[in-house]
Parts: C-alpha cells; sequence; structure tokens
C-alpha cells in the first residue's frame, strides 16, 4: 500500500472503531434487560438458584457500565480505551453472572467475537486474553461448590475443575484461531477494498476532469457528438437534447451530419458525404488522432468539420471518437486577406514575385495554351528619377508604370511587379503587339504630379510563335526582347548607361 493507502487505511480504522464504540454502547444499554429477563426465568423456574438480589445487582452493574462507556463515547470516541472498557464491562458482566449461577456457558465466546468488529488486531488479542482469564477464573470459583453438588468427584476437586476447564480451553484456543484468520482476511479485504476505491476515486477524479474539459472544449464548437462504436449510438454533446441515439449497421452517416449535410453546397456534396461516411471512417481514422476537412455551408459560410480519437483498440482503431464542426469563416477571410497580402505588392497593388512563382507552377502542370504570351516589361530611367528628383517621384513613376501595364492587358492576362523596376504579365492574346502599341500610347499619355514622362520597355514571347519552347524559354525571349528594346531607348536618347540584367 502506498503512503495516501495506509493514511486511508488509518482513517478508516478510526472510524470503524468510532461507530463499533457506538455499537457496542447499544449492545451494553440492551445489557439492561439482562436483570429483568433472569428475573422472568426465576419466576419460571428455570434459574432456581439465582436471586431477584442478584438480578437487581446486574441491571444496576449494567448501568453503570453503560453510562461510563457513554461518557467516553461523547469525549473520545475514537479511541482504544473507549473500545477496551466495552469489551471488559462485558466479561465482567459475564464474570459475575456465572458467578451468580446464571447458566450462560455459550456467551464466553461473545466477547471476542464481538471485538472482531474491530478489524483491529490488538483488541481482539485483548479480547481473547482477558475473556480466558475471566472464564478460568469464574470456572475455577464454581468448579467447588459445583464438585459438591453433582458428587461425581468425591476424591478431588481439581479434577472437576480440570474437566471443566479443558473442554473449554479447546473450545478457546479453536475460536482463537478461527478469529485470527477471520481477522486478517477481513484486515486485507479491507486494505485491498480500499486500494481499489484510491483506484477508482483517481480515476473519477481523471474522468471529472476530462468531462470539464470536453465540456470546455465543447463550447468553442457549434456542433459536437460523441460517436461509440462499440454501442453503436451517438451522443449529441451540445444541445438541449443529449440523449443517446442508436446507428444502425447499414447506417453510413450520423443524424447530425443528415441534417448538415443539405446546407453544404453542391459543389462539395459528394465530399462531404464521403468525409463523414461511417462505413469507412474508422479505417480512415486508424492511427491517427484527428482528421479534418473545410466546407462551405450555403448560410454561414466556411465550417470546418473534424474527427477526433478518445479510444482505439490494440490495432489503433478508433472505438470512441468526438466529431464536432466550427464556424472558421472569419479565419477563412482572414487567412484569404493575409494570403492576398503575401502575394502582392505593397505600392502597386500588382500581384509580386511570390504570386508570379505560384502562378507559373501551376501552368507548368498542363500544357502550354496556344494563345498564351510572356511579356517582360522594364521602366526606363528609374534609377536616374531616384538619384535626382527623389525616391517618392521614383515611386509615383512605379505606380505609373503598374496602371500603364494593368490598363494595356486589361482582362487578358495579370500582371506582376517582380522586382524595383521589373514587371511581367502572363496574357493570353492572339495579337500581342496590339497590347505593346497600347503600353506605349497609354505610357506617353501618362502624367504625373511630380514627373510628366513615362517610358517603359516591352519584350514578348509568344507561344505561337515557338510552340516548341517551354515556359521557361519563352520567358528568356521575352527578357532578352526587353533587354533589346531597353538597349535602342538608351542610344536613341544618347545615355550611356550600362544595362542591368535580371538576375532571375
Amino acid at each position: 500500500m502506498g503512503q495516501s493507502n495506509i493514511r486511508e487505511y488509518d482513517e478508516f480504522m478510526l472510524n470503524n472503531r468510532r461507530k463499533v464504540n457506538g455499537y457496542m454502547n447499544l449492545v451494553l444499554w440492551h445489557f439492561v434487560l439482562t436483570g429483568p429477563a433472569i428475573a422472568l426465568g426465576i419466576h419460571a423456574g428455570i434459574f432456581p438458584y439465582v436471586t431477584y438480589v442478584t438480578c437487581l445487582y446486574i441491571s444496576i452493574m449494567v448501568i453503570g457500565l453503560s453510562s461510563l462507556h457513554l461518557i467516553m463515547m461523547r469525549r473520545i470516541p475514537h479511541s482504544l480505551a473507549s473500545s477496551v472498557f466495552a469489551l471488559t464491562a462485558l466479561d465482567l458482566l459475564l464474570f459475575y453472572m456465572f458467578l451468580s449461577d446464571v447458566s450462560i456457558r455459550l456467551t464466553w465466546f461473545l466477547v471476542p467475537v464481538l471485538s472482531l468488529l474491530f478489524c483491529d488486531r490488538i483488541i481482539y488479542y485483548y479480547a481473547v486474553i482477558l475473556n480466558f482469564i475471566t472464564m478460568f477464573g469464574a470456572t475455577y470459583i464454581t468448579s467447588f461448590y459445583e464438585a459438591a453438588q453433582t458428587g461425581s468427584y468425591p476424591v478431588s476437586t481439581m479434577a472437576f475443575f480440570l474437566d471443566s476447564i479443558g473442554g473449554l480451553i479447546i473450545e478457546s484456543f479453536v475460536m482463537f484461531i478461527a478469529g485470527c484468520i477471520i481477522q486478517r482476511l477481513t484486515s486485507e479485504y479491507y486494505k485491498e477494498l480500499i486500494t481499489k476505491n484510491s483506484i477508482i476515486e483517481a480515476q473519477k477524479k481523471e474522468m471529472i476532469e476530462k468531462v470539464v474539459l470536453l465540456d470546455s472544449i465543447v463550447k468553442i464548437f457549434d456542433n459536437a457528438n460523441l460517436i461509440d462504436f462499440t454501442t453503436f449510438t451517438e451522443n449529441p454533446l451540445k444541445g438541449p437534447e443529449k440523449k443517446p441515439i442508436h446507428i444502425d449497421v447499414d447506417q453510413t452517416h450520423t443524424t447530425l451530419n443528415m441534417k448538415l449535410q443539405e446546407y453544404i453546397i453542391p459543389e462539395q456534396h459528394e465530399f462531404f458525404m464521403n468525409f463523414t461516411n461511417l462505413h469507412t471512417l474508422r479505417e480512415r481514422l486508424a492511427s491517427k488522432n484527428i482528421i479534418s476537412e473545410d466546407f462551405i455551408h450555403s448560410e454561414i459560410g466556411w465550417i470546418r468539420a473534424q474527427y477526433i480519437t478518445v479510444a482505439a483498440d490494440s490495432d489503433g482503431v478508433p472505438t470512441v471518437v468526438i466529431y464536432v464542426t466550427r464556424n472558421v469563416d472569419a479565419d477563412k477571410r482572414r487567412e484569404a486577406a493575409l494570403l492576398k497580402i503575401s502575394m502582392t505588392d505593397e505600392l502597386t497593388n500588382l500581384y509580386n514575385r511570390r504570386r508570379y512563382n505560384k502562378d507559373v507552377l501551376a501552368i507548368k502542370e498542363t500544357d502550354l495554351p496556344e494563345d498564351l504570351v510572356i511579356f517582360s516589361m522594364d521602366v526606363n530611367d528609374l534609377k536616374t528619377v531616384n538619384d535626382t528628383k527623389g525616391h517618392y517621384v521614383g515611386d509615383e513613376l512605379i505606380k505609373g508604370a503598374a496602371y500603364c501595364l494593368t490598363t494595356s492587358v486589361g482582362t487578358t492576362g495579370i500582371v506582376y511587379r517582380t522586382g524595383g523596376d521589373e514587371f511581367i504579365a502572363i496574357v493570353h492574346t492572339e495579337n500581342p503587339e496590339e497590347i505593346r502599341k497600347n503600353i506605349a500610347e497609354t505610357s506617353c499619355e501618362w502624367k504625373g504630379s511630380y514627373i510628366d514622362k513615362l517610358n517603359i520597355s516591352v519584350g514578348y514571347a509568344a507561344y505561337t510563335d515557338h510552340p516548341e519552347m517551354s515556359f521557361d524559354d519563352l520567358q528568356i525571349l521575352s527578357d532578352e526582347e526587353m533587354y533589346a528594346e531597353k538597349d535602342r531607348y538608351y542610344r536613341e536618347n544618347h545615355i550611356d548607361r550600362r544595362r542591368r540584367r535580371r538576375s532571375g
């Protein structure tokens, strides 16, 4: 037994002693009736050698002893002294009755038997020893009188005593051994019971903590069900109705999901029904803690459905599962907003290099469309503007370029800002020259607050002109055309400046 169990056992022994002391006091008070009962026996001729005075003495003795024991019970109800006093009082009562010719030989063993109720070895040993002493003394004293009355032992009174006490000794020994066994078994039983109770209490405490935790967790979900595959029940954990719902063997979906599926948008309906299929759930959730998917609810937006393993068998297959749903529409909107921010150039609100790389990967996963055209564009003289007029003017020039490019491309494609003065457009058109012309005209007409001149070098590569090329090849070709135009611009304007190549 652990220290906590030992303390609990000691506490049990004290409480048991208090209760048994109370019962022993009741036994003593009931012995008050012994005097009147013996008096009735005298009147009926059952006790011819007992006097009415003896009955009175017995009653007075019992009242005195019971009162003393009651006082001890009120002051020291758990004490060993109260227990010893009660047992001693009973033995004294039996001793006096035996000396008074009240034939109650079998009751000598009453006190040791009663002492077993205390489940205390020391109290039992005391009761046996005291009982043997009083029995021995009473038998010895009465032997002289009884031997003379019977006349069976004219030679020696001691022979009569030995004959009487011999049987009592054998009976006392048998009783002592049996009592020891009972006391030991009882003690071991209670210790085992306390140990098991401690385990149960610990499990109960853990279960309560889990229930409280589960209740707290459930509050954050819109729906929560406990699905028990051992009893085939669906237990709602939220809402006014929390009664278990039976799940038929051929039933593929819970009652909750049958109601919920009516609100899933048509595009996701089949996916939702597959995800919530009970016949495949345990296999999909085997050796996992959780599976989760997001769906669009026609009324409240995005929801997240999750299956969480609560208990599993030795093979890791779930036996008890919690199914929860939660509205994540606000989270989805925040994610979309953050994703847009991460994919958007802050200055121009165009898509940035990260978004461009993502879109390129998607394009490469399929065959290139025949109308695909890649435009590479670069703002001329941006460094000169930054150096001579300031970066705020340079920023205006970049914004102007973004405006001209998006206006010229329109709905035929997407424009990306991939560097400081570098732009790329992925366009679907059969007339790329028209877009190049629109860019030139729009940039020529553009006027800013701090600067009124904008020139953009443009190069492009169309897949229809180079069907043998990959996407990367088309991008390189468009870069080369753009740089060639930039070189022409610098030569025509007599600007001696080393052209800047892109790193990628």
